[in-house]
């Protein structure tokens, strides 16, 4: 009896589903998204490049994410950075890669994010600003002040915006550190990616 053919086991990039290919502008919404997402864990957990370059050798996505400067080119093909010096195309794998790494530091990260969900909850119930706590207020202080330095609106987007960004993509965080997280958040992006980036800031 001739022994049953083994298929080739799927990557990880294509374990997220792709049901439509997006078009220029959803991509542009889906890179503005994954780079604040990048930026919320750089905020929260000092998360900088070479953390990003490591979570992309362990996951075998080197021949998408090579090295320092093909990491800043994907990131900086944001639309909402200043300046986009970048490469502007970001394609649908170097996105699915993106979402990859994101998730995979989430994990890394979930103990610092539940607790500083917790936080969040415990603020709220004591009618109290997420500011008073050193650990919050430590991530909306360095969240606000790199949006600023980096993105286009950044002298332009009230502190109150940022900070409703940044408590917004610290409980997404929360799922994207999840067992299935990198799933969640590939379906998020596709489902967001036909607003205006603009939007994806204000929350509108």
């Amino acid at each position: 009896m001739p022994s049953p053919v083994k298929l080739p086991a799927p990557t990880a990039v294509e374990t997220l589903p792709l049901l439509n290919q997006p078009d220029p502008s959803q991509l542009d919404n889906i890179k503005a998204q994954l780079d604040l997402v990048l930026l919320a864990l750089e905020a929260l957990a000092g998360i900088g490049s070479e953390a990003m370059l490591q979570a992309a050798s362990e996951l075998k996505l080197e021949s998408l994410v090579a090295d320092r400067v093909a990491l800043w080119r994907l990131r900086q093909s944001s639309p909402l950075r200043r300046g986009q010096g970048g490469r502007k195309k970001l394609d649908v794998e170097e996105a699915r890669a993106l979402v990859l790494i994101s998730c995979y530091l989430a994990k890394q990260q979930a103990e610092k994010i539940r607790r500083a969900v917790a936080l969040l909850e415990q603020m709220a119930e004591q009618q109290r600003e997420p500011h008073q706590t050193a650990l919050l207020g430590d991530y909306l202080d360095t969240f606000n002040n790199t949006y600023q330095e980096r993105m286009e609106d950044g002298d332009s987007v009230s502190p109150g915006v940022l900070t409703n960004l940044a408590l917004k993509l610290l409980i997404d965080l929360l799922f994207y550190s999840a067992a299935n997280g990198s799933r969640r958040l590939w379906l998020a992006l596709m489902d967001r990616s036909n607003g205006s980036s603009q939007s994806i800031v204000s929350g509108h």
